[in-house]
């Protein structure tokens, strides 16, 4: 009788979209101010697993994904937003996501529980930045 032939497959590799969130993950931990250790140990995984994950050099389960959004007090989705400022010509361009400024806005902004406060804030960003009023909704 011969043996069974098992068949070996290749390790997945990361991909565009694994940096592109390792990417998020990292400018929103540095733009609270969280270390990759105390983002780790949020997590209970290593210092060096969270610079594989930020790196894009290990891919992050669904579940990983999750709890790394808790921890960094944002919707899951944050890191599958669209990227902007691309140039169209096969190359990425750097995303408004990459700002850690950007990020420490979005981070602060999501906090603001009172509906009123937030109108407020979005007024006044949209008024600096010269962009038109958005009539009421209700």
């Amino acid at each position: 009788m011969t043996a069974p032939v098992i068949a070996q497959t290749a390790p997945k590799l990361a991909t565009d979209a694994d940096r592109t969130i390792g990417s998020r993950i990292a400018t929103l931990r540095a733009a609270q101010g969280l270390s990759q250790s105390a983002l780790g140990s949020a997590l209970g995984v290593s210092f060096q697993q969270v610079q594989k994950y930020e790196k894009g050099r290990n891919r992050i389960g669904a579940g990983r994904l999750q709890a790394i959004a808790e921890v960094l007090k944002v919707p899951v989705e944050t890191f599958f937003a669209p990227q902007l400022g691309s140039t169209g010509s096969g190359t990425e361009g750097a995303t408004f996501l990459e700002d850690p400024q950007v990020m420490e806005l979005v981070t602060a902004f999501a906090r603001i529980t009172d509906g009123a406060t937030r109108a407020g804030v979005l007024a006044i960003v949209k008024a600096t930045a010269g962009l038109p009023p958005q009539p009421a909704r209700g």
